[in-house]
């Protein structure tokens, strides 16, 4: 019996798990979600409208990967562009759904997940202005 055989296939099967910042968790989902509405799109929205929301995706996904390893007064642009880049999505996941291109319940939780995670990139991107206009703030603690 080879048993640096067994090792090496029972490695291939087993899966690790890296700890991802929570919203980015919810983005690597909503892809995976995405993903198989992708597939089923018509060839005409497949190749232009899907094929831009799929992009976008890895640039979201890429953009809140940056920010999660910068420091904090570096975080902001990436926040923002992943926002911006967010709102287009949804108005793309909308245009395939006015074209029937997405059926009523595929746009609805796409576009439910997309929101909530508009939602938490807005509630961080507030976070780090708070934290900019405390840091900036010519009034220390203490004083009034």
């Amino acid at each position: 019996m080879d048993i640096s055989r067994e090792k090496v296939s029972t490695h291939t099967h087993t899966h690790t798990h890296t700890r991802i910042l929570p919203v980015l968790g919810k983005v690597k989902d909503t892809y995976l979600l995405w993903h198989g509405y992708y597939q089923t799109l018509p060839k005409s929205h497949r190749h232009s409208f899907g094929y831009r929301i799929d992009s976008l995706f890895v640039e979201v996904i890429e953009a809140i990967a940056a920010a999660g390893f910068l420091p904090r007064e570096e975080k902001r642009p990436y926040v923002r562009l992943s926002i911006k880049k967010m709102d287009a999505m949804k108005i793309l996941a909308m245009i395939l759904w006015e074209t029937n291109s997405l059926n009523d319940k595929k746009y609805i939780a796409l576009s439910v997940k997309l929101d909530e995670i508009g939602r938490n990139l807005g509630g961080w991107l507030g976070q780090l202005e708070t934290q900019l206009v405390k840091q900036n703030s010519p009034i220390k603690k203490g004083e009034k």
